[in-house]
């Protein structure tokens, strides 16, 4: 009878711990961050930017990716977030999709206009720049290597 009594203490202990490393992992994945204001981007191109991402003013989160689509008319990526409601954004801001590291994670950054006027709910970005592909880049510098002024292809000096 003793044994039946500390199994079931034991198996409380274990349930508390579970239902706390629970709700540590429901904290640290931030799901309550929906809430805000819903803007919108338009980009050519998302570079790997997931619903959920990280929306960043100056290095710091201030909203998160709710939304991707495509325009079947223009084909251009429209990106929905939702904003911190005590952040409000300069209606003449642009918006760029910058890698977190080289290891890959994107967020979408916003750079702040001059403009007295905010953003209201349901306004749109169409000062957008594109991200830079890390593989692009790289294949820029391999073959534009070959064309320089010292390479062979040119002409000799005498």
């Amino acid at each position: 009878m003793h044994r039946n009594t500390l199994e079931t203490i034991m198996g409380g202990i274990v349930l508390l711990a579970a239902v706390g490393f629970l709700k540590l992992a429901y904290e640290a994945a931030d799901l309550k961050g929906r809430e805000g204001y819903q803007i919108a981007a338009e980009f050519g191109s998302t570079g790997g930017l997931s619903i959920g991402d990280d929306v960043r003013v100056s290095g710091i989160k201030v909203g998160q990716i709710t939304a991707q689509q495509l325009d079947p008319i223009t084909y251009v990526a429209k990106i929905s977030m939702a904003i911190d409601p005590a952040i409000k954004i300069p209606r003449d801001s642009s918006a760029r999709i910058t890698q977190a590291s080289l290891l890959g994670g994107n967020y979408l950054e916003l750079l702040p206009g001059a403009a007295t006027e905010t953003l209201v709910a349901g306004a749109v970005i169409y000062d957008t720049r594109d991200p830079v592909s890390l593989n692009d880049l790289l294949g820029q510098v391999v073959f534009s290597a070959g064309s320089g002024p010292g390479s062979s292809g040119g002409s000799p000096v005498n």
